[in-house]
């Protein structure tokens, strides 16, 4: 009997990865970095984002059964002290064990029709998104999942009784992909540009579309960030925002959504790009909102920066394009990110925008001192805490609030 489709792709990807390199080891440090990075007592490379997870679409149960088989294996790893860190593609391995649970639901998939079979691939989409976490650039295992994320949510576009674009919007002389999600086209609709932080795809926003907007009557247009997923031919500059700004200004082409009632929404590092990008285009937004975007403190402070997993900054320096890393020199360079630093948050300025910034109680990368600073310097700004205890509630809780601000901003 043939194999399906998918099943083929996913041999063909991964059939030469037996040995691939593990991820925890693909960036390289100076010797004299090693000794400051902090990693006592941590049991896991990757950091566990359960709630985060959960709350996109992946199965609670499901997800403690793969990482469980994570933990479990008693094949070779690259770091004997991190579960995570199984070396090769077979079982026990982060990138296998997360592809073949998504391989389970492409198949259930593939036996169903219309808005069934779009929520199964939606759900295989998230997993292979997943199994590519973080995204480090030079990690082929992780590069081959993003394929699997990026036709899986294809093939669920094809089948979804809402309408699903792919956009490519010309800079500097390649194409930005973007996904635009529509509940309904009789006629143009309010759109939020939506991004994640610097570890995730856009294609793990589906729920927040399905849930969140299409009931509101918004369009979504999603993008990856600079040197993640499609967007990988940009590294991560201090022009954060510039492939967000480029397909803003191009919103006059898209036929379907209404230019001026556009609003733009960030996670984590997506947040400072929301942010930035209010103030750089006060003319052409309604409202921004970021949740637990790092916006001044984090990027200042080297001494915390530093006592971060390695994970964050693996990540920080795969989107730099570091060759090898000083970490004293990186964690002085993202000084440069700092809003405040280049001129956003001070001085008298401030934007026309509407700006909500949303954090959780205690978090390290978007304190409340923050989102206050990013509150003040918009003529309409709200800076919001949550309770560290609604950390399971706290996306849908935070996510309420984003949208009605985003609803009331778009009567204007």
């Amino acid at each position: 009997m043939p194999q399906p489709e998918s099943e083929n792709l996913s041999v063909k990807l991964f059939k030469n990865h037996k040995q691939a390199l593990e991820t925890s080891g693909l960036v390289p440090y100076l010797p004299s970095s090693l000794g400051q990075l902090e990693q006592s007592g941590r049991t896991w490379y990757r950091e566990l984002r359960r709630p985060q997870w959960i709350w996109q679409g992946v199965d609670a149960i499901e997800l403690e059964s793969i990482l469980a088989r994570i933990a479990n294996s008693q094949k070779h790893r690259s770091r004997d002290e991190w579960l995570d860190t199984v070396s090769g593609y077979h079982s026990g391995n982060w990138a296998y064990e997360w592809i073949h649970a998504g391989m389970e639901h492409q198949k259930t998939a593939s036996e169903l029709d219309g808005d069934e079979a779009a929520e199964a691939y939606f759900k295989a989409s998230l997993y292979f998104s997943v199994a590519g976490y973080p995204h480090i650039k030079g990690d082929n295992l992780a590069i081959q999942s993003q394929v699997l994320a990026s036709q899986a949510y294809d093939m669920a576009a094809k089948q979804t009784s809402h309408r699903v674009e792919k956009i490519l919007v010309p800079y500097q002389g390649r194409k930005i992909t973007c996904y635009l999600h529509l509940p309904n086209t009789e006629k143009p609709l309010p759109v939020v540009i939506v991004s994640g932080g610097m570890d995730s795809l856009q294609t793990d926003m589906w729920r927040l579309y399905r849930d969140f907007l299409a009931p509101n009557n918004m369009a979504m247009l999603t993008l990856d960030m600079p040197s993640i997923g499609h967007s990988s031919h940009w590294p991560l500059s201090e022009d954060s925002s510039c492939l967000h700004q480029a397909v803003l200004n191009y919103l006059p082409n898209i036929p379907w959504v209404d230019r001026f009632h556009a609003a733009v929404m960030g996670f984590r590092f997506g947040g400072n790009v929301a942010l930035r990008l209010s103030f750089l285009e006060p003319n052409r937004l309604k409202a921004c909102v970021a949740l637990g975007a790092p916006v001044h403190q984090i990027l200042t402070n080297s001494t915390r920066l530093k006592t971060m997993p390695k994970m964050y900054l693996d990540v920080l320096a795969s989107r730099l394009a570091k060759q090898v890393v000083d970490i004293n020199s990186l964690t002085s360079q993202m000084q440069a990110w700092s809003l405040k630093n280049q001129g956003f948050l001070s001085g008298g300025r401030k934007t026309s925008v509407s700006v909500l910034a949303i954090g959780l109680k205690d978090d390290p990368v978007s304190p409340k001192s923050d989102n206050k600073l990013a509150a003040l310097f918009s003529k309409y700004g709200k800076g919001v805490e949550l309770n560290s205890k609604t950390l399971h509630s706290g996306y849908e809780e935070a996510l309420k609030q984003m949208i009605e601000w985003i609803k009331e901003e778009m009567k204007q």
